[in-house]
């Protein structure tokens, strides 16, 4: 399990969007189990990554916790800005 934070200067839907179009259909192709305000859960390959959204002042934090796409959360996190 790995359990990983970071900040962006977009807004909170922008980044919501960018895990959808990461981790979702259309890209790792997992399934997006739950969503609620600013909460995504995602599942698939015998594993899951959570996400956790909230506003930091001016920026967005970014919280993922996974089991099984280690890998795929680092990358992300490689790519936002």
């Amino acid at each position: 399990m790995l359990k990983m934070e970071s900040t962006s200067k977009q807004p909170p839907q922008k980044v919501n969007d960018q895990l959808k179009a990461f981790f979702g259909e259309g890209g790792l192709g997992l399934e997006l189990v739950d969503e609620s305000s600013g909460c995504l859960t995602f599942e698939g390959g015998g594993g899951h990554v959570s996400a956790v959204l909230c506003t930091d002042n001016d920026l967005t934090r970014v919280s993922l916790e996974t089991r099984e796409w280690e890998y795929h959360v680092r990358r992300f996190f490689k790519g936002l800005h």
